[in-house]
């Protein structure tokens, strides 16, 4: 296990936040010691807004034995999602395709069920470990509440492994799969960025009402809403969360968006 003092703004996907101290945790009674005192779970950081002035909680990054898989077995929550669509697609087995591109960790996707229009994390799981109140537990997926972009886990709960609901499929077919999921992200943004800020409201865009409202190119500070998709606010350089945060109340001032990152604290 390893502890520093550590700027989050390292380790977040947007490039902004204050500091932390970062346990970095590799074993179960690693896992135990790290959660004696209050607590936050840091993934690939992405979908995370992350103030200037920090956190004072620890934050606990999962790596060692939470960072292994067997795609037939069990999944450990840090391993990276895109590594496990790629490697998925190398072993002849379906179900990780609409995931494809997103930039989380195995235990942040399952926490807010990430997901595209062609899947969600949820769609893929079998079983979900969760560490809470000191042990382990496994649960199915009904049990978790899944809806879009957010899941009900027991209080304080940590995910640390999954068992995934995988199919063998025709290499071709799996390919062809992603290739229209690449295709679709097309219009992203490649500045850094936490992913898509708003939640997409029922029968709408987020990105499309957001284009409409005028929105696209604000810019206040080093944060601007992206010229190529309303829905997402980049990183010019020297973003601060503040810098963010003024960009998402004035969005919110004219739309009734409601916000699709988490936001510590």
């Amino acid at each position: 296990m390893r502890v520093e003092r550590v700027l989050l703004k390292d380790y977040t996907t947007l490039g902004v936040g204050g500091p932390a101290e970062l346990w970095t945790v590799e074993t179960q009674e690693d896992l135990l010691k790290a959660t004696e005192a209050p607590y936050r779970v840091l993934g690939n950081g992405s979908n995370l807004l992350v103030m200037d002035e920090g956190v004072p909680e620890r934050v606990i990054r999962l790596a060692g034995e939470f960072a292994t898989y067997d795609l037939r077995g069990w999944v450990g929550a840090g391993v990276l999602l895109p590594l496990l669509v790629q490697e998925a697609a190398r072993q002849g087995l379906s179900g990780l395709e609409g995931l494809l591109g997103i930039p989380a960790q195995v235990g942040g996707a399952v926490k807010m069920n990430a997901g595209t229009r062609f899947g969600e994390m949820a769609d893929a799981l079998e079983a979900v470990e969760i560490f809470h109140e000191g042990s382990f537990h496994v649960y199915l997926p009904q049990e978790l509440g899944f809806g879009y972009r957010q899941s009900r886990l027991p209080p304080g709960g940590i995910v640390t492994r999954v068992r995934l609901k995988l199919k063998e499929r025709p290499l071709e077919e799996i390919r062809r799969r992603m290739a229209e999921v690449d295709a679709a992200r097309k219009g992203q943004p490649k500045r850094k960025s936490a992913g898509c800020a708003f939640k997409n409201p029922p029968g709408h865009s987020a990105g499309r009402l957001i284009d409409e409202r005028g929105f696209k190119g604000l810019r206040v500070g080093d944060a601007m809403v992206s010229l190529e998709h309303g829905n997402f606010i980049v990183n010019l350089g020297q973003a601060t969360a503040r810098d963010v945060l003024e960009i998402l109340n004035r969005i919110q001032e004219e739309l009734p968006l409601e916000l699709e990152w988490e936001v510590w604290p």
